[in-house]
């Protein structure tokens, strides 16, 4: 987990497409690799029912075995992270390097678990979304600009404007977990505490 991922407040990258629909958690990470209570070592079995055969062996054809794909963004069909609510579907992208995961819907759980873990889920249009996989079809190392302090996505000179919950915008851009949040709001705490009236 990367508290850092947003300190230069945007990103810009290539960007790994899976242009599959309905994507749920069990896909993401499978039941079979929950035991961990850690976030550690999760990245190496991102996908792993789709990235390997049953022998162990890599599928060729699986985006992230393909080595013209790369970078610290996820392109994603519509409808991601839905299914079970486990956040080990967040340490797993995050583990593996994605810094932001764009899509046309999210799943409210996961994008809540996405955030808490500093990763950023963007929804677009449906026809921002495969004109952006499109773009990635035909040129691989294409790079999107994402940023976080204006909230606009683009590429190829297009872009698109983004919502995120306010709380968490200032979380990303100063790498707050919900205790440091509290922790830097304490001068102020201790300024209401000073100054309010006891009954």
């Amino acid at each position: 987990m990367a508290k850092d991922n947003f300190k230069e407040k945007q990103i810009q990258s290539t960007a790994v497409p899976v242009e599959i629909e309905n994507i749920d958690t069990d896909q993401i990470i499978p039941a079979r690799f929950l035991k961990s209570t850690t976030r550690d070592g999760f990245g190496q079995n991102l996908f792993i029912d789709w990235r390997t055969n049953a022998d162990g062996s890599p599928k060729a054809d699986f985006p992230l075995n393909n080595s013209k794909y790369d970078g610290e963004i996820l392109v994603a069909g519509k409808n991601f992270g839905c299914g079970s609510s486990r956040e080990h579907a967040a340490w797993a992208l995050a583990d593996y390097g994605f810094k932001v995961v764009i899509s046309s819907f999210f799943a409210d759980i996961f994008k809540n678990n996405a955030l808490n873990n500093f990763i950023l889920p963007i929804t677009v249009t449906d026809e921002f979304l495969a004109f952006i996989f499109e773009k990635i079809n035909v040129d691989p190392k294409i790079e999107l600009q994402v940023n976080l302090e204006t909230q606009i996505l683009s590429v190829a000179g297009n872009s698109q404007s983004f919502e995120i919950n306010a709380y968490k915008k200032i979380c990303l851009l100063n790498g707050y977990d919900d205790i440091d949040y509290l922790l830097s709001l304490k001068s102020e705490i201790g300024t209401y505490e000073k100054s309010a009236v006891v009954f």
